[in-house]
């Protein structure tokens, strides 16, 4: 193997020819959009077709959904032909210039870091979300290779019907096998809904550190980075946000990398989105196995829409990979990685490889660009509440804060400010789950003492 670190940055609700589709121009045999020959879907509302076209639109008002339901009908029995209906079922008064931005696709240079990595990369141009639907579920076969058979995010903002997670992880299997691994977080970690990661919260570390641990050389064989959810620094490149805020963090990640170049000679730095979010994809999703018996809700036998994957360091020269991969493959390349590192379930353990798909040089390149940042970049808005992932987000703040002791009577006396906007909303979510992350790494948590759970190795 020529890396000794991995380091996987995971950004939310894009869709591969909307972010990468330029790419079809070039010559690199990327599978992209085709100005001369663009896709089009027909719009029921307006009549005739909806033709792809460039965009450089970096906020759009409402968000497309992408549940199983939105998606599927997406797919459209398999032609990738109900995108705009899709979006135009879900805002009937929607505008002619709103359901162009479905079909929209950033041209070349836009996303200045985003674009950059992926003309200095690998880019998989077969990389899937692992199921047809939303951020929570696609995270989590990303983390365990399943979702348990669930298929819709649980939460809501006063009626939560949390899905709490009780499978192994893939931190489980690096733990067993002496494998060091850190989860890098902007402000709430959404793999906590998993209950075996509260007994590696050691294992946690918050962004503001990357830079410092990056300096120092101080980077774990296998890292995940979550981006900020919330609050006015909210920078996963969800709706509505400026997409921008999403791009400077993938410069913020990389940046300090490519400073370092002792350390970065030996890393893999692999940026993937969780879910299409909604946005067209002309190629149709492939069908797949499901990753373990929980098939009440939906078959889990195709994948979902592809999303953007690039993969950077100085051992890899810029080129394209077409084999098929999903979120599960970082379940399989850990394993081929790392001795005793085990694929969980189905779908990981057939899943390709990506590794074995990479021509590693001899020597480190020394001309990898740095990654510009936009300077006219817009902060997060604050909508009236809380919405989809998020809501899912504070229905777990809420079990969470449930759990501990020392705090929790300061933070329901806060209570009230879940009836605010989402900015303030946002406080209360990441102030509770920093409140159990601090007391479950004192040793205090009911459910340790309960079950009687010790630190890792």
């Amino acid at each position: 193997m020529a890396v000794d670190h991995i380091v996987v940055l995971m950004m939310e609700n894009n869709g591969f020819d909307r972010m990468l589709g330029w790419m079809g121009a070039t010559d690199r045999g990327v599978d992209g959009v085709d100005p001369a020959n663009p896709r089009a879907n027909p719009d029921t509302v307006g009549g005739g077709q909806v033709v792809q076209a460039e965009t450089r639109t970096r906020t759009i008002d409402r968000d497309p959904l992408h549940y199983l339901a939105n998606a599927l009908a997406q797919l459209d029995g398999g032609t990738n032909q109900g995108f705009v209906n899709d979006y135009v079922r879900t805002y009937p008064t929607s505008t002619p210039a709103e359901r162009q931005e479905i079909m929209g696709w950033y041209p070349r240079g836009f996303l200045p870091a985003l674009h950059t990595l992926a003309e200095t990369g690998v880019v998989f141009d077969r990389w899937f979300s692992s199921m047809p639907g939303p951020t929570w579920m696609n995270r989590l076969f990303a983390h365990t290779g399943t979702s348990l058979g669930h298929v819709a995010e649980p939460g809501s903002l006063f009626h939560p019907n949390l899905h709490i997670y009780s499978e192994r992880t893939l931190y489980d299997e690096l733990t067993d096998a002496d494998v060091p691994w850190h989860i890098y977080y902007g402000d709430v970690p959404q793999s906590l809904v998993l209950t075996h990661q509260w007994r590696h919260l050691h294992n946690y570390r918050a962004f503001r550190h990357w830079d410092d641990d990056v300096k120092a050389g101080k980077l774990p064989g296998y890292s995940f980075i979550e981006p900020t959810y919330f609050g006015p620094n909210q920078n996963d490149q969800h709706p509505p946000h400026d997409v921008m805020r999403g791009d400077a963090l993938i410069a913020k990640v990389y940046n300090p990398l490519r400073a370092n170049p002792a350390l970065f000679a030996r890393t893999l730095l692999i940026v993937l989105y969780d879910e299409h979010g909604g946005f067209f994809d002309h190629v149709v999703p492939p069908a797949t196995v499901p990753p373990d018996d929980h098939t009440e809700h939906y078959a889990f036998d195709r994948l979902g829409f592809r999303v953007p994957a690039v993969f950077v360091s100085p051992l890899l020269d810029p080129g394209v990979v077409k084999a098929v991969h999903d979120h599960t493959s970082l379940l399989k390349m850990a394993a081929e990685m790392w001795p005793g590192v085990q694929p969980l379930g189905r779908r990981a353990q057939q899943a390709n490889n990506p590794l074995a798909a990479l021509r590693w040089r001899d020597t480190p390149r020394t001309d990898m660009p740095e990654a510009p940042i936009a300077s006219d970049i817009q902060p997060a808005w604050a909508l009236p509440n809380v919405k989809g992932f998020k809501t899912s987000l504070f229905g777990l703040s809420h079990h969470l804060e449930s759990l501990i002791g020392h705090a929790r009577h300061r933070l329901m006396a806060r209570a009230h400010e879940a009836l605010d906007d989402s900015h303030i909303q946002g406080r209360l979510i990441t102030d509770r789950v920093e409140a159990f992350m601090t007391h479950q790494r004192r040793g205090q948590g009911m459910l340790a003492r309960l079950f009687g759970w010790r630190r890792p190795r």
